[in-house]
């Protein structure tokens, strides 16, 4: 079982260490740095690799910056579309920043 998903449209990005951060919403942010985390594919839930949390931040919508799209390999405008499709009518989330180990 995997601890962690991503879509898979972003595994290739994950693996070459061009995807280092993930916005999540309040029910991922029980993660803490330090922690080494399954990951897998959202839509089949098929290991790809294990992470290390780096840093676990709060953030609002507004509070994005370049250099958060820079960390997922993605403009700042793409990053809060992806971000309003995915937790449409949220303003916090979380940056999990990681650090893949093993693929």
């Amino acid at each position: 079982m995997n601890d962690i998903t991503f879509f898979q449209r972003f595994e290739s990005d994950i693996l070459a260490g061009r995807k280092t951060i993930t916005i999540r919403d309040e029910s991922e942010a029980h993660f803490k740095a330090g922690q080494v985390l399954r990951v897998g594919r959202y839509e089949d839930d098929g290991y790809f690799c294990t992470i290390n949390v780096l840093s676990v931040t709060p953030v609002t919508l507004s509070e994005l910056t370049d250099e958060h799209a820079h960390q997922e390999n993605m403009t700042l405008d793409a990053l809060r579309e992806v971000i309003n499709a995915i937790y449409p009518g949220t303003d916090n989330f979380y940056v999990i920043a990681f650090k893949v180990i093993s693929a």
